[in-house]
């Protein structure tokens, strides 16, 4: 009998490139930004039924009361809050969720900070996984792509292993326009999506084999860790000596039996205004208005406030976000650039 699924939410992402509503103190993952719920809240519980167990959380110890709150807010009683004292990607991140599970229960690896419309396909392209997994097989899920993005790492896809389940033929770096044009007409790529499966001690044995300081360091972080009811600290001191490493590099790359899922399931990373605009609902003049806003005569516009009353006449292709004492105007398709904008506030 396979064991409960154990959902692994990561929640330790700064989600700068959403500012000024996403901040250190409050990232994308804790807003409401596509639903009613909260981004965790959303990947709560796409993770939640029969075949799932309860999950593991690994975030940035500044937000434990957020993580604790909003997971309370929807009955999703977390088995474990582990709470990073310091950043140290996700390679080591998931090593802690990996020492916490049972040593050889399926692991269900996810970002807080997506969304997957079509939760159905989720769940059949896990279910596809499910027995290469017991297996040993460390696997990945394959974004469908329906554009040659340039912000995403691309996974090339071998040969079936299992229905619906491939060898994975190699890792691809987030490519040049070129590069993501061929792949695309190629038609044996997808989106790399940073979503993952396999058992933990699977995984552990992997970082044994290819990064054993990162697992050594876990491993000393977990030993004297410290408890406070769903809440783990781990020790600071042993985890922050760790390497800083994705999965990706640490294992992914490295590993021999690697498969992937393709799947097309409504993802998104929301990785800027832009893709907020994209996936969220337009009304007939495609606008996407929270808030307080007025907008009159103005087509393709992204208007969001929490605060500031926002009143547009006569635009078109914007992006409009207020915050507190910060108000972002920008024209679509300039949202990566936000990054600059923090980068000049940081010298004034």
């Amino acid at each position: 009998m396979v064991s409960a699924i154990v959902p692994v939410i990561l929640s330790g992402g700064s989600g700068t490139r959403l500012w000024p509503m996403s901040r250190p103190e409050r990232p994308k993952q804790f807003l409401a930004l596509t639903a009613t719920e909260t981004m965790l809240q959303l990947t709560a519980a796409r993770a939640h039924g029969d075949a799932f167990a309860a999950p593991i959380v690994v975030a940035n110890a500044l937000h434990a009361d957020q993580v604790e709150a909003q997971l309370a807010a929807i009955g999703a009683a977390p088995q474990a809050i582990i709470l990073e004292p310091a950043g140290r990607n996700t390679a080591p991140a998931i090593a802690l969720a990996a020492l916490a599970a049972d040593g050889d229960a399926p692991m269900l690896v996810m970002p807080s900070d997506h969304v997957i419309l079509d939760r159905d396909a989720f769940h059949a392209a896990i279910h596809a996984a499910l027995p290469l997994v017991a297996d040993g097989w460390l696997v990945t899920f394959g974004i469908s792509p329906d554009a040659p993005e340039t912000g995403y790492g691309y996974i090339k896809v071998g040969d079936e292993v299992a229905p619906g389940v491939n060898r994975v033929a190699r890792f691809v770096e987030k490519p040049q326009r070129d590069a993501a044009e061929a792949m695309i007409a190629g038609g044996d790529h997808a989106w790399n999506g940073g979503i993952f499966l396999f058992r933990a001690d699977a995984y552990l044995n992997a970082l044994e084999q290819f990064r054993p300081d990162i697992l050594a360091a876990a491993t000393a972080a977990m030993k004297d860790a410290r408890h406070d009811g769903a809440c783990l600290y781990p020790d600071a001191a042993a985890f922050e000596a760790s390497p800083s490493d994705s999965i990706d590099y640490a294992v992914m790359e490295k590993a021999d039996r690697v498969a992937v899922v393709p799947v097309a399931m409504g993802w998104s990373d929301v990785g800027s205004w832009d893709a907020l605009h994209q996936i969220a609902e337009n009304d007939q003049h495609g606008n996407v208005v929270n808030g307080d806003a007025i907008v009159l005569d103005s087509r393709n516009c992204l208007v969001r406030s929490e605060g500031a009353r926002i009143a547009m006449i006569g635009v078109e292709d914007l992006i409009v976000v207020a915050s507190g004492n910060d108000i972002l105007i920008l024209p679509r398709g300039r949202s990566q650039d936000v990054k600059l904008l923090q980068e000049e506030m940081k010298r004034r």
